[in-house]
């Protein structure tokens, strides 16, 4: 019988891998595939970072824009001390009654002071005594007065805190730092904004511990708004 001879071009023919390429290219596409799935995942967290941001910002230029937003100012216009003894070596239980001035310069915007604020007074560094706000409404172009008792107890003052206390009383100059944390809303129009976290802190001086008149304060405070 005749035989014959068929030639294939070299690049016709179909090969196929060993066993243990293929496994190798299995697990090359698997890692490729998981490696897509974070690069999507890292895309759409970025995208969604910088969408939030841009919203804050845009509301931030409306809000400033179309309502011309001033910032509330605050001041410690009164303070009464009592139970701060700087003779005594043990504990002591401090009382600060604070009055707290708050000025809602703005003519179309209210503001809530809602519950579950905190004050503090402390004296070169050391907590003294604290208390909260009351919870109100602040209207639009207001001044409302807040008055809080700030109560401290078992408060150990240490020798350092003790000698600039005694020396800054003498020198009738006694310097208080009073910080509030109040959650609020922003009333704008018939719309309230979610709930917005402001600290205040005030550098309060006043001239005695037994009949104290402030001589000067100065408040600043910063927003949080998350």
């Amino acid at each position: 019988p005749e035989s014959f001879v068929v030639q294939i071009p070299r690049d016709q023919i179909l090969r196929y891998p060993p066993p243990e390429n293929a496994r190798k290219y299995e697990a090359l596409r698997r890692r490729g595939e998981r490696g897509n799935c974070c690069c999507r995942c890292c895309c759409f967290l970025i995208c969604f970072l910088l969408f939030l941001i841009l919203a804050v910002g845009i509301a931030a230029l409306v809000l400033y824009l179309v309502f011309r937003f001033k910032a509330p100012n605050y001041a410690v216009t009164n303070v009464a001390i009592s139970g701060l003894v700087v003779t005594s070596s043990g504990p002591i239980s401090p009382v600060f009654d604070v009055t707290i001035r708050a000025n809602n310069p703005n003519s179309k915007v209210g503001i809530y002071y809602l519950e579950g604020s905190s004050v503090d007074v402390l004296f070169n560094g050391v907590s003294l005594s604290s208390g909260v706000l009351p919870a109100f409404y602040q209207p639009s172009r207001n001044v409302t007065i807040v008055q809080t008792a700030l109560v401290g107890s078992g408060v150990v003052l240490g020798s350092t805190a003790t000698t600039a206390l005694v020396n800054d009383q003498s020198q009738g100059f006694i310097p208080f730092e009073v910080k509030t944390r109040a959650p609020v809303k922003i009333r704008i129009g018939s719309v309230n904004t979610w709930k917005i976290t402001v600290k205040v802190r005030c550098d309060v001086v006043v001239n005695s511990l037994t009949s104290p008149a402030v001589v000067s304060n100065s408040c600043h405070y910063n927003v949080r708004l998350w």
